[in-house]
């Protein structure tokens, strides 16, 4: 029988540095998701790639004294070798430089352009040369800078081609309003809002100012923009009006594209438009993701917040990190990382979690049977209940890969491990070992946990495909024993299953121990000269007080359950919080940084004891903490997500 094809796509990364953990999102997510398809017997194509064009790039070439060419090839080698080791099982990666590619958007410029959908004008606006994006000024922040890295824009002239949007604009309102292609549906409602509803302006996908791009076949003078060309790979990488591949029709349309917020328009109106100007079917599922946050601000190497995702590799190894970063995401919101949040995670999840679930069962079995169960069996109490979470898993996980919402399904998985180790405390295995009338039901509590720890490794492999074999081995698990078919039954190992003892899986971490040599490691890799340039100079230290005085300040940790914008401010959030009492309203100045979407769902500090007062009408009781940055702007608190609403600060 044939399988049925599955396509899933990261976006291709803008090579302007090396790669650091803000990446790895995306990435890891597909590979999970291209994984457990494939477990589910798909044929999958997996995507990503390197988006190797752009006036940025030319410079970061010339800055080194080196062609563009020669610049993204060290970069690209940097990317795929980290993806080798975070152990990435893409089936294609496609560069922007490769011939067949450039084939591709040469031939769907001009259909384009003969189809009368691009044709060449003048462009005077604003220009983000990070974002390699073009705006209005009315799409410009509060300071007049570019509204998704609110760094400056310069002003731009000159003769370019454009794509006519605003003949696809009512098909695309009725694609995000209508229809389950983009998720979460409250990003659906930002786009049609600031960009649809306004009138969709036609796309500048030429210029002139720079060489470094796909020449366009009939005006040599031009070079084709990026958006136009990145968003084609992912058709040319399937060999459409190319001859290097012939996957198209058996994989497009693509199942899912996953991106991060800040491109998502581009991929939500942007490509949804050039597929309709083409008669091409559109992709099922675009998944929007948020940003991995450092202190509340988006990890980016020129904000200097980066964390090297190799350096913590070799100390936790890569299937801890990629548990972590997919574990922490929830589909559509941001995600605070720090070490200490990371080490807390593998401790209580992996260490004390599944590592002592596999350690205790093996080791029980080694001292009890020698380390092999013998076939006699006796059913008691609290079997039944387990046993039917185990089977039943499976079910949840694929319910939850289908809306490609991975933290729901390891935290499903999660529930089934804390589960068996709540199963080992109430049948104590160590009493029945005691003694010899009650083996029986001994080997049968130990093979119950050994078929559970099977069930939840098997559906782990898709996430931590680097440790799950080692508790297979530990368990006497065969590979035969390991298909998604066996992750809903129970009974599937040997009544007189062999274990084979080994090392622990996720040792325990010291966390002040560690956090510490982190510091170490941290402060040896810093560049001095660019944290001498932030130019930032902290405000003055307040009159001294007492800790009586310090004591009338009540600060508590509060859930964002509902923002919004206030009408009649472009400052001011209105925040509905579950703080532990009953829930109140606080008002807000930290619309310029944060949206609300950015924030339901997150766990801040508030003041709880502050007076309550009327900001533009609004009533505000509380205050949210906050920390100034270097440029100005304001930095929410985040406090450890676990910590209860109401909890006090002290």
């Amino acid at each position: 029988m044939e399988k049925k094809p599955f396509y899933i796509t990261t976006p291709i990364y803008y090579p302007s540095g090396n790669p650091h953990i803000g990446h790895c999102y995306t990435t890891v997510a597909c590979d999970s998701i291209a994984r457990y398809r494939r477990m589910q017997g798909y044929d999958v194509m997996f995507l990503t790639g390197t988006d190797e064009h752009g006036l940025k790039i030319e410079q970061k070439a010339a800055e080194k004294g080196v062609t563009p060419k020669e610049y993204v090839d060290e970069v690209v080698k940097t990317f795929k070798k980290l993806w080798s080791y975070m152990n990435i099982s893409y089936d294609r990666y496609i560069r922007t430089t490769d011939d067949y590619h450039i084939e591709t958007v040469q031939k769907i410029f001009k259909a384009l352009y003969d189809k009368g959908y691009i044709y060449k004008g003048e462009y005077k606006g604003k220009y983000c040369t990070p974002c390699e994006s073009f705006w209005t000024e009315s799409q410009l922040d509060e300071n007049g800078c570019c509204p998704e890295c609110h760094r400056e824009v310069t002003e731009a002239k000159e003769e370019a081609y454009f794509f006519k949007m605003s003949p696809f604009a009512e098909r695309i309102e009725k694609l995000l309003t209508e229809t389950d292609y983009l998720q979460p549906k409250t990003r659906a409602t930002e786009l049609v809002n600031n960009f649809i509803k306004p009138g969709l302006e036609d796309l500048c996908v030429s210029r002139t100012t720079f060489k470094w791009g796909i020449p366009v076949t009939f005006d040599d003078k031009h070079v084709v923009y990026v958006w136009i060309d990145a968003l084609s790979n992912y058709i040319s990488a399937l060999g459409f009006w190319n001859e290097q591949y012939n996957d198209f029709d058996k994989f497009w349309p693509a199942d899912v594209h996953m991106v991060a917020k800040d491109i998502m328009r581009f991929h939500a109106i942007i490509w949804p438009a050039m597929l309709m100007a083409l008669d091409l079917p559109l992709p099922k599922h675009l998944a929007v993701h948020g940003w991995i946050t450092f202190n509340g601000q988006k990890m980016s190497k020129s904000l200097g917040n980066v964390v090297d995702p190799f350096i913590l590799g070799e100390r936790y190894g890569a299937d801890a990190i990629r548990y972590h970063i997919l574990r922490e995401m929830a589909l559509g919101a941001d995600s605070s990382f720090s070490n200490e949040i990371m080490i807390n995670r593998i401790n209580s999840d992996l260490a004390n979690g599944l590592g002592n679930l596999v350690s205790r069962t093996v080791a029980m079995v080694d001292k009890y049977f020698g380390g092999t169960l013998p076939a006699d069996r006796e059913e008691g109490e609290f079997d039944a209940e387990l046993i039917a979470e185990a089977k039943g898993l499976v079910a949840k996980v694929d319910e939850f890969m289908d809306k490609t919402q991975i933290n729901n399904a390891l935290a499903e998985i999660f529930k089934v491990v804390s589960r068996a180790n709540k199963y080992i405390d109430e049948t104590a295995p160590w009493v029945l070992g005691k003694d010899e009338s009650k083996k029986a039901r001994l080997a049968t509590v130990l093979y119950n946990l050994l078929e559970t720890i099977r069930i939840v490794s098997t559906l782990l492999s898709n996430f931590m495909p680097t440790t799950m074999p080692k508790v297979w081995e530990q368990i006497g698990a065969a590979e035969s024993d390991i298909t998604y078919e066996n992750a809903g039954k129970f009974g599937v190992l040997p009544a007189d299953v062999t274990v084979h003892r080994g090392e622990i899986i996720f040792p325990r971490i010291d966390v002040d121990k560690e956090i510490e040599e982190l510091n170490k490691i941290i402060g040896s890799n810093a560049e001095p000269e660019e944290k001498a340039d932030d130019g930032f100079e902290p405000a003055p230290i307040a009159d001294e007080i007492t800790i009586d005085d310090f004591a009338t300040v009540d600060l508590r940790v509060a859930l964002v359950k509902d923002c919004e914008k206030v009408k009649k401010s472009k400052k001011l959030l209105c925040l509905q919080l579950d703080d532990g009492f009953g829930g109140r309203q606080v008002v807000s100045g930290i619309a310029a940084w944060y949206k609300p979407e950015d924030l339901i769902g997150k766990k801040v500090v508030i003041v709880a004891n502050l007076k309550p007062v009327k900001l533009c009408g609004v009533e505000s009781n509380g205050m949210i903490c906050a920390a100034d940055t270097p440029d100005g702007a304001a930095s929410v608190i985040f406090p450890d997500q676990d910590l209860p609403c109401g909890a006090k600060l002290r």
